[in-house]
């Protein structure tokens, strides 16, 4: 039965469809926010994956280019592979919702979320997001939600709700919150150097504001929700565990796990891992879950030690940072480098300068990006963790990863008119246990530096994780988690920033949801961190950006010209720019109102190609000198090229003071020389003079 619900949010009328579409479907709801239109639906498989023990949740955002009027470009014309902002937006919705399903759930789920009409005034990923908590919510599916998303922009100081595509583009914040009806259970973030307080306010409005949505959620629910499923456990017996600390107790698996080295810890882990196996060899239930109840157990002692013994797994204090190293310039001839190495976790990035016409071009739903000047990316090979597997490219937490630490960076970065380069960092993980992303953006900082790029301010960036008992005052955060403190934690909270303010925040948390305490003692936690980071291992390394680009960097040299004068620069289907940038050896780019700029590595021929398009780009002068070769011998006189495309006539009567029965006689094909513009002759023509010049 097709019902509508609809709502005011954020003065505009949400409006949910359900039972229009897809009635196949465990859940579907057609999402309308303005003329924005997502089409969102749930479904799970009947039967749990056999082999697995994770939860198998997929998540898909998908970009349809007739939502914006658009054919998709190249010969294939359909849509392929999911652009970096889908993939990123999956992830959004992936983080909030994957806490709220059953832990020992293993029945396939698939979010699936169509953008079918964008309204440039109301985002369509912020309804995918909405969309899915919905859909999801009212099937029947075990879901312990709902939740909801509010997102928070800033125009000259102030919040706002639910932005507009350009308010988020050009704004000095894009936060993200998804909440539960109590607590904040996802906090993604890029910012202009946010305040910390300012940063937690807009955090608990957009909070606000989900409690309201929540309601309206519950009452679809109310109304329409099925019933839920009941499914097959995957859990541990508790007799198992009972069992298991008879062979190994937990002193051993304490001794185990407690070490800084993580091929130590994962060597012991094997050992006992072998010894159960023999302990239960005639119980073949208990060893087909062996794996999961030996990282249960694991989790277990980790969580006990640090949350009653405030204890960590490798020895440090509860807010202590592991061993940290930085260093610049390892990497000869590339035009920027830099390691940092926290621990076992060491990144070192590669910076590469290009004119801005190398620029990436974006081709997607949001009109206000078209291209990104600067990109960061990041690779996570498999021997970074000691595994063997082939490389298949970037997968999606590659993609995660690189975007973070990409919104770190964006808002310290010189404008184009400051330093016209296009700027590609790429992150390579040598080692990794634990946060490889905060490591790339103290590496990829300190690379631009070393590139000679003008970053305004450092930027450094810090995860910290927590430990959480059976009350929400009960809770311990850690600074600095390594691997097993993640993956046996409750949260992952990243944050990036300068001495001044935060530039991005990334939360990822397995509870449902954080406490306001929580939140502002992590965000707290970070700012300290960061600081020490930057003065006690970044700034020792690098303090300030070199004066100029290296060696092996592409040079720019700028100028600007009258844009009417564009076309003759360019020359008829590029004859004349083209002729310029195979001469002189450069690349060239000019903008539609005259700005130009001359890339390339020898000076000799930037100099060259900056003469020649100033000399195009200019009147000749009455009374200058002008310098040019002789490109063409007639019996009235020699024509002088003094830059592609721009000639001018000498006559006979002017090549010398002596007289000449024939041009020849005095200058060839090729002669360099200088003439003096003796301003137009009777016709109106521009002449020039050679003996004038002497």
């Amino acid at each position: 039965m097709f019902k509508q619900f609809t709502m005011e949010l954020a003065g505009r009328t949400l409006r949910v469809d359900i039972g229009r579409v897809c009635a196949q479907a465990n859940g579907a709801a057609m999402m309308h926010y303005g003329d924005t239109v997502v089409l969102s639906t749930a479904t799970a498989s009947k039967e749990p994956r056999e082999g697995i023990d994770f939860f198998p949740l997929s998540v898909e955002y998908e970009e349809k280019m007739y939502a914006v009027g658009k054919i998709p470009g190249g010969f294939n014309k359909r849509e392929g592979k999911a652009s970096e902002n889908a993939i990123l937006t999956s992830r959004v919705i992936d983080r909030p919702m994957r806490p709220l399903f059953p832990k020992d759930y293993r029945n396939d789920v698939t979010l699936n979320n169509m953008v079918m009409s964008v309204d440039t005034e109301c985002r369509p990923e912020l309804l995918a997001m909405l969309g899915s908590a919905i859909a999801t919510s009212i099937s029947d599916i075990p879901f312990d939600g709902p939740c909801a998303t509010t997102q928070i922009g800033m125009i000259n100081g102030e919040f706002v709700v639910n932005p507009s595509q350009t308010q988020w583009s050009e704004g000095d914040l894009q936060l993200t919150v998804a909440s539960t009806k109590q607590k904040v259970i996802m906090i993604e973030a890029g910012a202009n150097e946010i305040p910390e307080d300012k940063m937690i306010e807009a955090i608990y409005m957009a909070h606000d504001i989900n409690q309201t949505i929540i309601a309206f959620i519950d009452k679809i629910v109310e109304e329409v929700g099925k019933e839920k499923h009941s499914y097959v456990s995957c859990s541990v017996p508790a007799e198992m565990f009972e069992a298991m600390k008879q062979v190994v107790s937990p002193e051993e698996m304490e001794t185990a796990v407690f070490t800084d080295d993580k091929q130590t810890r994962e060597k012991n882990i094997d050992a006992i891992t072998e010894k159960m196996k023999d302990a239960f060899a005639d119980n073949e239930e208990w060893l087909a879950v062996l794996g999961e109840a030996v990282y249960q157990y694991q989790k277990k002692t980790v969580r006990k030690m640090i949350l009653k013994d405030h204890k960590r797994p490798d020895g440090r204090a509860i807010d202590e940072i592991r061993t940290l190293k930085a260093e610049v310039d390892l990497i000869p001839r590339v035009h920027g480098s830099a390691m940092f190495t926290r621990g076992q976790t060491q990144i070192c990035d590669v910076v590469t300068l290009a004119p801005l016409s190398e620029a990436q071009k974006v081709d997607g739903l949001d009109d206000n990006v078209t291209t990104k000047r600067y990109i960061h990316q990041y690779n996570f090979p498999s021997y970074s963790v000691g595994e063997t597997k082939p490389s298949r490219g970037p997968g999606r937490r590659e993609i995660g990863h690189g975007a973070l630490a990409e919104k770190a960076l964006i808002p310290v970065l010189p404008t184009e008119e400051e330093f016209p380069y296009s700027i590609r960092a790429v992150s390579e993980t040598f080692e990794s246990n634990g946060s490889t992303s905060m490591a790339s953006t103290c590496a990829s900082c300190m690379s631009l530096m070393a590139a000679g790029v003008p970053i305004k301010k450092m930027v450094a960036g810090i995860s910290c994780g927590l430990v959480t008992g059976d009350t929400d005052d009960d809770y311990i955060v850690l600074t600095d988690i390594q691997g097993l403190e993640d993956f046996f934690g409750d949260m992952d909270f990243k944050v990036t920033g300068t001495t001044d303010g935060i530039t991005a925040i990334q939360m990822d948390i397995k509870i449902h949801g954080l406490t306001r305490p929580i939140v502002e003692e992590a965000i707290a936690r970070t700012r300290q961190a960061r600081l020490f980071i930057m003065d006690t291992c970044m700034k020792p390394a690098i303090d300030k950006p070199r004066e100029t680009v290296g060696e092996y960097a592409p040079k720019i040299i700028q100028t600007t010209i009258d844009p009417a004068k564009i076309g003759e620069v360019v020359g008829q289907r590029g004859k004349v720019i083209n002729a310029i940038i195979e001469e002189c050896g450069v690349k060239i780019d000019i903008t539609d109102d005259g700005f130009v700029s001359v890339c390339g590595v020898e000076q000799a021929g930037m100099d060259l190609a900056m003469k020649y398009i100033k000399t195009i780009a200019e009147d000749f002068e009455e009374g200058k000198i002008y310098e040019g070769k002789v490109v063409s011998i007639k019996e009235f006189g020699a024509f002088i090229e003094f830059a592609p495309g721009k000639e001018g006539m000498v006559h006979i009567s002017k090549v010398t003071n002596e007289r000449i029965n024939h041009v020849e006689d005095v200058l060839t094909l090729g002669d360099k020389v200088k003439c003096k513009c003796m301003g137009k002759d009777k016709m109106g023509r521009i002449s020039f003079s050679i003996k004038d010049a002497q």
